[in-house]
């Protein structure tokens, strides 16, 4: 793998796939969970977040700022990325009143008791017809958090749909239909010194091509280098898959960009 990175798990909920965390136990920097909260019958957030605690996680991704998620979070010390919902870009973006007080009724309150990571603008709408949105709405929302007095970085999450080229991994590049956005975001993201959030899943990339993915380079089984890009070797499609996205920042002018895996799974 190009650069150490950061990873959160995709669960629902309370449930953890063993596999998950076998996969990524190799990996650098600290492994967390996504909390999501589509479903029936699920615990309350007081629950989830004292058995997150209990299994010493210390990194959490909320889609959206749940205000009785938020509060459970009090006082956990676990870190949080937060999203905004994809229908609030637009007036993110249109509106630095609107970003004040989307920051001043999500964030202010908590700031104190909730140790914010990052704010995420928006997840996978890159490319898209929210894709001109991103960058303004995160341009407005930096503002309101340095003038709220809580400057947290702000990022946005993309799925690897971004790429036009992933293979070889030196080869990576971004899409016609995603380059126009994603060269001055990673300059905002360079400037400020936040991460790219990239939601990284082998699993699609082996189900739409198993003729040509072996699964055992897809589940991090494989004994052997499978994939060789010049010097280096690949046991893995994670790591080919995030060092494309490497390779086609670095084509975009900005190799120095951060990136922190913000969901993963099979």
């Amino acid at each position: 793998m190009g650069k150490g990175s950061h990873f959160f798990c995709v669960a629902a909920l309370v449930i953890f796939t063993l596999g998950c965390f076998v996969s990524l136990a190799g990996a650098q920097g600290l492994v967390g969970v996504n909390y999501g909260m589509l479903g029936d019958n699920l615990p309350t957030p007081d629950q989830v977040v004292g058995m997150y605690k209990s299994r010493n996680i210390q990194r959490l991704r909320l889609f959206d700022p749940n205000p009785d998620a938020l509060t459970a979070l009090h006082g956990s010390g676990i870190a949080v990325v937060l999203g905004t919902l994809n229908q609030d870009l637009q007036q993110l973006a249109a509106s630095q009143d609107f970003a004040a007080q989307w920051v001043a009724s999500h964030v202010t309150p908590h700031a104190g008791a909730v140790q914010f990571r990052y704010v995420a603008a928006g997840n996978e709408v890159i490319p898209g017809d929210l894709a001109s949105y991103v960058l303004p709405a995160m341009q407005n929302l930096a503002v309101a958090l340095k003038a709220a007095g809580v400057p947290v970085p702000v990022t946005t999450a993309v799925s690897t749909s971004v790429l036009g080229v992933s293979y070889p991994p030196s080869q990576g590049s971004f899409s016609n239909d995603s380059a126009a956005v994603m060269g001055p975001l990673l300059g905002f993201l360079a400037s400020s010194g936040a991460p790219l959030l990239v939601n990284n899943y082998p699993y699609f990339a082996f189900a739409f091509n198993q003729g040509d993915i072996k699964q055992d380079y897809a589940l991090f089984t494989s004994t052997e280098v499978v994939v060789w890009d010049g010097p280096l070797g690949y046991t893995n499609l994670f790591d080919a898959i995030l060092d494309a996205m490497y390779a086609a920042m670095e084509r975009a002018g900005q190799a120095g960009v951060e990136v922190v895996v913000s969901e993963t799974g099979w």
